[in-house]
């Protein structure tokens, strides 16, 4: 008790959560705003470097492929999880003045990234919620049926695109609803259409293609749109009047033809933890399904399949340092991935890179160029790589 030899709580002191005394670092502590704890992060251990000048060299490559025809960009799903803050703004500086989404939630983003740019939103207007912040924010509904047709236009329309199905059997509206009354009242600038096998040499491509010309005969005004990454190298037939590039923007090369012409995009990267020796007959990570030979150095690097890195990328993968490759040994983990760095000169500290030249990548891992682009977990750095 105060006054009978023990001191009393300090003016200065103030309550814990559990009725307690916080100790003065942890109060000052606990006081401090988010902003300020942001701004105090130390670097992070993964950082997702993004090459600005590749990016619009694929997109000039691909406009000169378009021939004519308006080259636009397919940002979704955070600019293909490279960070729609960093590719939007490249793109649209490189001539890209068409973006595409597919969610109502990605629109703010781009329109942050590149005000006064077209955004059209791919699932189109589901109710009238969607309608109105469509209108409110300028961004264009793609409509995919008589029910989306229905919602738009009973909100007041105004300028949408149409997705007709020619074949994917996907989103679009069904070839035989085209007729439909509530087609003739939207006020449609782009007549659209997706292709299924574009990155294979498919009859389907050529069926899809009928089909949609079918279609755009009954709109002779409107301009039309088919062609993907894949699609622009099936060549100009597919081209038409606007292409939506993806994912070869972003380093993926969806056909041959487009090899030697688009460059890496992305280059991931994540930091050494630990580096330890090891001696013949020990075990290392989940399940000990490596075990050492010989006596080697491992390093355990910051990375694991809730970044991106999943498991199947241990079957023959490899992480750099420099021009070294350090095999992955051991199951690749949540959070942690352990290499062979044996004969190396590997730091704590060192960054290694995970290569991630898309096509050889795709090989490796048995994932699709796609997946291991927007597959990368929000714990890397998103940030311009430099020269």
């Amino acid at each position: 008790m105060p006054g009978c030899g023990t001191p009393g709580p300090s003016s200065h002191s103030a309550p814990s959560s559990r009725g307690g005394v916080l100790p003065a670092a942890r109060r000052a502590n606990s006081e401090r705003t988010l902003p300020d704890l942001l701004s105090a992060l130390p670097p992070a251990a993964l950082r997702l470097l993004i090459d600005r000048e590749a990016l619009a060299a694929n997109w000039h490559a691909l406009d000169r492929l378009s021939g004519d025809a308006e080259t636009g960009a397919a940002v979704k799903a955070d600019g293909y999880g490279l960070g729609a803050g960093i590719v939007v703004p490249a793109l649209a500086k490189a001539g890209a003045r068409s973006f595409f989404v597919a969610h109502w939630q990605e629109v703010p983003a781009v329109l942050d990234a590149a005000p006064g740019a077209s955004v059209s939103v791919l699932h189109g207007v589901a109710d009238a919620a969607e309608a109105a912040f469509a209108r409110a924010s300028g961004a264009v509904p793609v409509i995919n049926s008589l029910h989306q047709a229905n919602v738009w236009v009973e909100s007041g329309g105004g300028p949408c695109h149409l997705m007709v199905d020619s074949g994917m059997n996907r989103l679009g509206l069904e070839p035989a609803h085209v007729g439909d009354p509530l087609i003739a009242r939207l006020e449609i600038e782009v007549l659209m259409s997706h292709l299924a096998s574009a990155d294979e040499d498919s009859a389907l491509n050529a069926r899809q293609l009928y089909t949609f010309r079918e279609v755009a005969a009954q709109f002779p005004d409107t301009r039309r749109s088919l062609a993907n990454s894949a699609g622009i190298a099936l060549g100009p037939d597919f081209r038409l009047d606007l292409t939506r590039p993806g994912l070869a923007l972003y380093g993926g090369i969806p056909r041959p033809a487009l090899a030697g012409t688009i460059r890496q995009v992305a280059y991931p990267e994540a930091a050494v933890l630990q580096v330890r020796a090891l001696s013949a007959g020990e075990s290392v990570g989940y399940n000990a399904t490596f075990t050492a030979e010989r006596a080697m150095r491992v390093a355990t690097v910051a990375c694991g399949y809730a970044d991106g890195i999943l498991r199947c990328w241990g079957r023959e993968g490899a992480l750099f340092h420099g021009d070294a490759a350090l095999p992955i040994v051991g199951r690749v983990s949540m959070d942690m991935t352990i290499v062979d760095c044996t004969g190396h000169d590997v730091r704590e500290g060192d960054f290694l890179t995970i290569p991630y030249d898309l096509p050889h990548a795709a090989e490796l891992t048995g994932l699709s160029q796609y997946e291991l682009l927007t597959v990368l977990g929000s714990r890397f750095s998103r940030q311009p790589k430099t020269r």
